[in-house]
């Protein structure tokens, strides 16, 4: 049992620690929030030493009022909650797949895998030029062999085309985790369940489902924190045109190309709270099942 003395050894030896990574959240989290009160543009002469003109909540109304702002927020949900919905599905899918015995099945696991490891813009890269590309892509060919027109994917199809790429970038990680929590699954309770007749819908909906509950929780709050602030893609894709532009790319904007950094400091702040927003909805409506 931990003494009096030991627990306060132990918050010293911490205290660095937590200082520092308190220090790395707080600090940039602190300037931004100045930032966005202030009028801050460093190719007009701007600096910090000459001090910066306050202006208020001025920077806030403005990016709200940008016509950008609210498709963005748009294009970042259903961007979101499109990829969600494919991984945890194919997912699901995958992991039962993997779960069976097969032969080469280590390797097969590895090839599933595998594209969690490659770069953001690689993969965006190699998706747009090798496959989307409506005049040298690989689907083109497919179109044409059937005797179709080829489609222009990232302009006819932006949205679901970046939904694509991200998913396929982030089924892997959905993969892993539940393929790990149906390995622990009791074998004993299915087979009990087939040896009673229960067909193969109704042991999945009722035994193996609610087992990944759980597992799906996580899959959903962890790829959603990420894929809030999804960037890379878009940028090596579609340059947020067709109406891909998320809050992220929209800040982008807002501070490297128009050098205005108190309005993207704003758009910082708001997607912040975006983000709470949709993390207390998350934890309100599915993380109720961390607690089942």
């Amino acid at each position: 049992m931990a003494t009096q003395h030991s627990r306060s050894a132990a918050r010293i030896m911490m205290a660095p620690a937590v200082i520092l990574l308190l220090g790395w959240m707080l600090v940039p989290l602190t300037m931004t929030l100045f930032f966005s009160f202030k009028k801050y543009l460093p190719l007009r002469g701007d600096s910090m030493a000459n001090g910066l003109e306050w202006v208020g909540f001025a920077n806030y109304v403005r990016f709200v009022g940008s016509s950008s702002f609210w498709p963005s927020i748009q294009a970042t949900l259903i961007i979101v909650g499109g990829v969600l919905i494919v991984t945890v599905v194919l997912g699901v899918l995958l992991a039962m797949l993997l779960d069976q015995p097969m032969w080469g099945q280590g390797v097969v696991r590895i090839l599933v895998i595998a594209p969690f490891f490659v770069m953001p813009t690689v993969s965006a890269l190699v998706w747009k030029n090798m496959f989307m590309d409506p005049n040298n892509g690989l689907l083109s060919y497919l179109w044409k062999a059937v005797g179709a027109t080829p489609v222009e994917w990232l302009s006819q199809a932006a949205l679901p085309s970046l939904i694509m790429i991200v998913s396929w970038q982030w089924l892997p990680f959905a993969t892993l985790i539940l393929l790990t929590a149906i390995q622990s699954l009791d074998s004993e309770q299915l087979e009990a369940a087939e040896m009673d007749g229960a067909p193969l819908l109704s042991r999945f909906w009722y035994i193996i489902l609610p087992h990944l509950s759980r597992a799906i929780t996580i899959v959903i709050l962890i790829q959603t924190i990420f894929l809030l602030s999804i960037f890379a893609e878009i940028f090596v894709t579609t340059g947020g045109a067709f109406g891909t532009k998320t809050l992220t790319y929209l800040i982008f904007q807002r501070v490297l190309e128009s050098q205005n950094v108190g309005l993207g400091s704003a758009g910082g702040i708001y997607a912040i709270i975006l983000a709470n927003i949709v993390a207390i909805f998350l934890m309100r409506i599915v993380g109720k099942n961390l607690d089942a």
